[in-house]
């Protein structure tokens, strides 16, 4: 029963079923084995048949059996062999005979056939590279497969075995904390966690998840208040954490759409005026737009350069957002600053930036709730920006409350500052010496940006005294936490808009970080597993010249070449989610030319190269002076509109 999709139910049509049905074909034959693929299933019989039915280029039959494909079929290319198991993954097939060999088919993008290519296959065909090995044991993932020569301990062909991992017989010596602790112990905790987990899982939507509306203090909402303070959630698994929103996102999809609404942008300086900041004139763009056009899966919004020969087909959307990440963290936008501790040099996160508390007007507003969908955008999009902001802003967007431990991570001076005030024990200061050797006089504390600002209205009349210092340091501390909190509510605003806020109370810092920005370094490894070549092998020594370059670049020049060929500078942290697939192409160009790339399809090409040096200079020559796209200019005329200043200064 189910979704009927591509007669994978094997009831003879597509029509779902609501109610267990019989499959009416498959009766009294002895089924010994099912499984369920995306959109297809695989049967196997006590006599060795594999029967199959459901999408036609994943069940194994030849072309003159695909017009029965919603009825339950004997694979042909299997008759002449007894099969003793099957696996299936997500759109693959492996079936091993009582010979010990393996015959795969189907979906074969990632090589997880083991035929040695990466193209899709229609019927079984045999893994000669495991052929003589007397296979026992097969298990197929979701893109991956597996095979054993070791027989299977488990009584049922497939069923959970009795074989275990183990526990070591002692804590590793790096885990201080739990050191004392027996392996047994530590199993029997890690249970409960998972049982929690599981629990959570299942009534996280009976949760009032909103920070502002808590629940009501009785003992049955203490749980619920730990989650949303954050002190639980590091203590739930990935599934609980991230899943609902994943799977709420997805249910929001506005389907059916390659793009949202047009916005046009100009870059180009005109008639002695300076353009406007990208990221100022999207802002005021996006933010008037309907949200539910924003809801997309891919290009939120399509980009129109005015003036320049660029035409949007995904590249032009990448390049425009590292461009608006870039303004904001060089100073062209005043929405971020740098910490504290980064202007001083001390302490941690000093390569990092807090949001703004000086900027407050209402095109600042206006901005931060436009920050807000950008950083949504990116978690639909799975196209993460490069923003390199304090975890104290991941706490913030979290609903996470802050403490003095915060403050000590982005401004080392000033906790300080507030710590010896407060505590002057064995110090030597008195109260006759306090004014001598404090040198403050109010109730005034520096800002995040710098500003001496008072800690309570009319602070700076208030005088600081030997007496009155454990209120200042409470009103100090209590202002520095809470002084970029409008900026904050008007991100979560704008984030508000395109996904659903409230499940980020059940969302830690560092993941929230981890979707909307992905990973810091670009990682080769990745880039070789999403790449396709096409007019040339993974042998050629052109391609091998290539990843050696690739590996020898510093992680700057990765992104820089990672914004050649995408337009992006990030990578999601998971694979599965960047939906295009790199493209390497040799091209039949002048010897040691320069290599060329088209972001919108995340394709680079490769002319003939002489050596693995010349081949690596060029690269470096092109990722760090050709950063504009679409320089041949062919849509120059189609996007020039000589009346149109609202992209210009003043």
């Amino acid at each position: 029963f189910g979704d009927g999709d591509y007669g994978k139910l094997g009831a003879g049509s597509s029509t779902a079923k609501y109610y267990p049905q019989k499959v009416e074909q498959l009766c009294n034959k002895g089924m010994k084995k099912v499984c369920c693929g995306a959109q297809f299933s695989v049967v196997l019989a006590t006599d060795g048949h594999v029967y199959t039915f459901g999408q036609e280029r994943l069940i194994g039959l030849p072309d003159s059996m695909l017009k029965n494909r919603s009825n339950p079929q004997v694979v042909p290319s299997l008759e002449g062999l007894f099969i003793e198991d099957i696996a299936v993954g997500c759109e693959h097939v492996l079936a091993l005979s009582s010979t010990g060999d393996i015959y795969a088919w189907g979906c074969n993008s990632e090589g997880q056939l083991g035929l040695g290519h990466c193209n899709l296959v229609k019927e079984p065909t045999l893994i000669t590279a495991l052929q003589g090995k007397n296979i026992k044991q097969i298990s197929a993932g979701r893109c991956h497969s597996s095979a054993w020569t070791a027989p299977s301990t488990s009584k049922n062909s497939g069923g959970p075995g009795s074989v275990q991992l183990g526990l070591p017989q002692s804590v590793p010596p790096q885990y201080n904390t739990l050191k004392d602790l027996s392996p047994r112990v530590l199993s029997m905790r890690l249970r409960v966690l998972h049982n929690f987990s599981d629990l959570m899982y299942k009534s996280w939507r009976l949760l009032n998840l909103d920070p502002k509306n808590p629940t009501s203090t009785s003992r049955y909402s203490s749980g619920t208040t730990a989650i949303i303070r954050g002190e639980l959630r590091g203590l739930l698994s990935p599934k609980v954490n991230t899943l609902p929103l994943v799977r709420c996102i997805g249910r929001t999809m506005t389907q059916g759409k390659t793009h949202g609404p047009q916005i046009t942008v100009k870059r180009i300086s005109t008639r002695g005026r300076s353009s406007k900041p990208i990221f100022v004139q999207i802002a005021k763009q996006v933010v008037s737009l309907n949200p539910l056009e924003l809801r997309l899966p891919s290009r939120a919004w399509k980009v129109k350069l005015v003036g320049e020969g660029a035409d949007d087909a995904g590249g032009v959307f990448d390049d425009t957002i590292t461009e608006m990440c870039q303004e904001l963290q060089s100073g062209v936008v005043d929405l971020l600053i740098h910490t504290p501790n980064g202007f001083a040099d001390v302490g941690s996160n000093t390569d990092r930036f807090l949001l703004n508390p000086a900027a407050f007007s209402e095109d600042h507003m206006i901005q931060f709730r436009f920050l807000g969908v950008l950083m949504a955008v990116a978690i639909r999009t799975r196209k993460p920006l490069d923003l390199h902001l304090a975890p104290w802003v991941w706490k913030q967007l979290c609903s996470i409350p802050l403490g003095g431990s915060d403050l000590e991570e982005v401004d080392l001076l000033s906790y300080r500052t507030l710590q010896g005030i407060l505590h002057l024990e064995n110090s030597g200061i008195t109260e006759e010496n306090f004014h001598v050797m404090i040198p403050l006089d109010s109730f005034m504390v520096h800002s995040a940006d710098g500003r001496l600002v008072p800690v309570v209205p009319g602070g700076q009349n208030i005088s600081l005294t030997f007496a009155n210092r454990t209120e200042y340091v409470e009103r100090g501390l209590d202002y520095r936490l809470h002084e970029m909190d409008s900026q904050v509510a008007a991100v979560r605003e704008g984030m508000s808009t395109i996904i659903p806020v409230p499940l980020l109370s059940l969302v830690t810092p560092q993941q929230l970080e981890q979707l909307v920005c992905g990973l810091p370094e670009v990682s080769v490894e990745m880039l070789k597993k999403l790449v396709r070549y096409r007019d040339i092998t993974e042998g050629h020594q052109l391609v091998g010249w290539f990843w050696q370059s690739l590996e020898e670049f510093t992680n700057e020049e990765r992104v820089l070449f990672l914004r050649f060929v995408s337009g992006r500078s990030r990578l999601p942290s998971n694979p599965a989610d960047i939906t295009q697939k790199f493209q390497i192409i040799k091209v039949d160009r002048p010897v040691n030319g320069l290599p060329t790339a088209q972001t919108c399809f995340f394709l680079l090409r490769l002319p003939p190269y002489t050596s693995q040096a010349i081949l690596s200079e060029r690269l470096r020559y092109s990722i760090h002076n050709c950063l504009s796209i679409d320089m041949d200019n062919y849509m120059l005329t189609h996007n020039t509109e000589p009346a149109d200043s609202s992209g210009t200064e003043d």
